[in-house]
């Protein structure tokens, strides 16, 4: 079997048709059928089941799929750094990363490294989740991450700064004309929380640094997004937490944005499964020495995950 054969076999499965797989490769129907046969009898069965309206996959081809598809993927990212190993002049770059630093961060970055390498197209997979991060990685769909630090990484990572987290309240909220609030202050507080807050020692981030402080944070509403989290703060629903790069500068005049005394931060790496190089690397040293990214220079010594909870009692507090 060849990998073109298999790209072929993952360009069916995803169209459901091979009239839309020959389309999308610029084959014509008989020779993508004939490769697909010639697949079929070097696996030793059938992989598709032919429909008058599509294909579905047979049971070999359900175990079949999921390798087919990391080898196309795995023969994509070689390619991708092979020509950009020769020094960042050209090819793609494909990076994953969360939607707040995709809006917070990146825009000045993509902006500053277009002048300098106008020759590779940057491709973004932006995730709702973090954990989503290292399994786009691992599968080879990105060469590399830029989010929160891992909890269990074992490839290449590179701190490259730290985001601070802040508070959302409306703008006739009593604090909203304070620049920063002590943890204790909230204590009599409704809070709208996200689901894709962050978890440290297997309990929410807000329940472990409001339980340092003295208190439980008693919970509102909870959103799947942060954009929704911080429309109902605005609302005076509760007080929300969101990145700070991300709504700073960006928000109405129907809220007002408040620092944590002392400042939640939250460490950012980039993380590969391979060495960085060409135009991995050079991006990586982008954003470690861009100043205009909104994101503070990293610690002197990067702050592990395991040790982010207890860090959030003493400042400066890390949000992992």
């Amino acid at each position: 079997m060849s990998l073109r054969q298999m790209e072929y076999f993952v360009t069916v499965v995803e169209e459901s048709s091979f009239t839309r797989a020959a389309e999308r490769l610029h084959v014509t129907q008989p020779a993508l059928s004939h490769q697909i046969k010639a697949l079929e009898r070097a696996v030793g069965g059938e992989l598709l089941e032919r429909l008058p309206r599509g294909v579905l996959l047979t049971q070999m081809g359900r175990a079949f799929l999921p390798h087919a598809e990391r080898s196309v993927r795995s023969a994509a990212q070689a390619r991708r750094a092979a020509r950009a190993a020769a020094g960042a002049e050209g090819g793609e770059l494909h990076i994953a990363t969360v939607h707040s630093v995709a809006v917070g961060v990146l825009p000045d970055v993509f902006a500053h490294w277009r002048r300098a390498h106008p020759g590779v197209c940057l491709v973004l997979h932006e995730y709702a989740s973090a954990d989503a991060l290292e399994e786009q990685v691992e599968r080879g769909i990105a060469d590399l991450a830029l989010g929160p630090v891992p909890e269990r990484w074992s490839g290449p990572l590179v701190p490259v700064g730290e985001e601070e987290i802040v508070l959302v309240v409306p703008f006739d909220d009593p604090l909203a004309g304070r620049s920063s609030v002590a943890l204790h202050e909230l204590a009599d507080r409704a809070w709208v929380r996200c689901a894709m807050e962050p978890v440290v020692d297997g309990r929410p981030f807000l329940d472990g640094i409001c339980g340092a402080a003295g208190f439980e944070p008693r919970t509102a509403v909870r959103t799947e997004h942060t954009s929704t989290a911080i429309r109902m703060a605005a609302a005076g629903v509760g007080v929300s937490t969101a990145p700070g790069h991300t709504v700073r500068g960006a928000l109405g005049e129907d809220c007002a944005v408040l620092s944590v005394d002392p400042p939640w931060l939250r460490a950012l790496a980039v993380f590969s499964r391979v060495p960085l190089t060409g135009a991995a690397a050079a991006f990586t040293e982008l954003l470690a020495t861009l100043p205009v990214t909104g994101i503070r220079p990293p610690h002197p010594t990067a702050p592990s995950p395991e040790r982010a909870y207890a860090d959030c009692a003493a400042p400066p507090a890390v949000v992992p």
